[in-house]
């Protein structure tokens, strides 16, 4: 566990290796929010450096509180703002175009019985990527702070900038919709989630 308040002091002074521990120690949750929200590892990672440069020339401007919600804000805004840009000016690449994303390593488990049991943990996680995808940026960013990284309302509207009533609303959308999507991959959900047809 690090000392976070003592890290955040000494990064305020100018101290970058307390600032470097404090990005060791929120990297993979900052990417994580990053990806769900650009869809792409490559923006992501562009996203989370991004993030991780702008809070560090501000960090003289963090007063206390959640330094967690704090990041998170910064990452999700640079995202909307990304996508925003894309918006106005749509581009693709031809790596995009050709290069079919390979299954994160992570979904991988070395302890199951079958391969078709990780085949279908990857599909379904896959289809559950692809329903995100489907959703407004607002519903999708509000659902994958809520449901994916465990956020409370109160920090979701921090970080968004939104009253927890909107919050609460963009999750109900976009849980309703994700339902909705999932249920076209209906012989890959759990048979609890399956609509009775």
């Amino acid at each position: 566990m690090i000392d976070e308040e003592k890290l955040i002091a000494r990064a305020q002074q100018g101290d970058v290796s307390a600032y470097n521990r404090l990005v060791l120690h929120y990297q993979d949750i900052v990417y994580n929010v990053a990806y769900r929200i650009m869809k792409d590892p490559a923006a992501a990672d562009d996203a989370a450096q991004d993030a991780f440069i702008s809070a560090y020339k501000a960090i003289n401007s963090f007063r206390g509180g959640n330094f967690k919600s704090w990041l998170l804000r910064i990452v999700t805004n640079g995202c909307y703002d990304e996508l925003r840009r894309r918006k106005r000016r749509p581009q693709s690449s031809l790596d995009e175009i050709t290069e079919e994303i390979e299954s994160p390593g992570f979904l991988a488990d070395k302890d199951a019985d079958a391969p078709e049991e990780v085949r279908e943990r990857v599909e379904l996680v896959d289809a559950v990527q692809r329903c995100l995808e489907e959703l407004p940026d607002d519903q999708r960013i509000a659902a994958v702070l809520c449901d994916v990284e465990g956020r409370e309302y109160q920090e979701i509207a921090e970080i968004m900038s939104v009253s927890i009533g909107t919050v609460k609303s963009r999750i109900s959308r976009a849980r309703s919709k994700l339902r909705d999507c999932l249920q076209g991959f209906g012989e890959l959900l759990p048979v609890q989630y399956r609509l009775n047809t």
